[in-house]
Parts: C-alpha cells; sequence; structure tokens
C-alpha cells in the first residue's frame, strides 16, 4: 500500500492514460523476469497494457530487498481476481544479479 496504491490505487486500476492497472494484464500475470525486471529497473516512456497506452513513469524500486519484491508480486498476481504463480526471492535474486 505504502509504494504502490499511491499510482497503482488500492484496487489495482491505476489511472486512465497514466498509470497502467495491475488487474489481468500480460506484464503482471505473464512472464516473472520481465515483471521483477520491471520493479528493479522502473520504467519510462510509453507502454501499450490490455490495448491501452499509458505514459508515466515508475520508479525503480531497488531498494526492496529480493523477499520484499517476491512477496509484492506474488500478491499483484493473486490479488485484483488475478490468479497466478508465485514469485520468489531466487527469481528477484537472479534478475538483480543480471542487471549488473
Amino acid at each position: 500500500m505504502q509504494r504502490c496504491a499511491t499510482c497503482h490505487q488500492a484496487n489495482g486500476e491505476g489511472a486512465p492514460n497514466m498509470i497502467p492497472p495491475l488487474i489481468r494484464t500480460t506484464y503482471v500475470l505473464g512472464n516473472k523476469t520481465r515483471l521483477v525486471g520491471i520493479v528493479l529497473n522502473g520504467l519510462n516512456g510509453e507502454m501499450k497494457v490490455n490495448g491501452n497506452l499509458y505514459g508515466n513513469e515508475m520508479p525503480s524500486l531497488s531498494d526492496l530487498s529480493d523477499t520484499d519484491v517476491a512477496a509484492v508480486l506474488t500478491f499483484v498476481r493473486n490479488s485484483f481476481g488475478n490468479k497466478a504463480s508465485a514469485v520468489s526471492a531466487e527469481i528477484v535474486k537472479k534478475a538483480r544479479a543480471e542487471k549488473k
């Protein structure tokens, strides 16, 4: 709630044309490594999600521990009507190491 809900909203709906939703999107439900990369590296520029264009910057949350990133992403992948497998701290650790 402290880091994500400010932009993505408590209900995961985001903000039209600015912040993409966390609800049933390929970004959330798809490739875990890509999702971890978004959290660790942030995003800058436009991206298309579920056919809609979003343009706000997402800051890097690389200051979070591997365990915290995994917990947040597992929560998001299983909230707001989403049903997807957990993200492990090991996946986060590997993605963080590849980033360097």
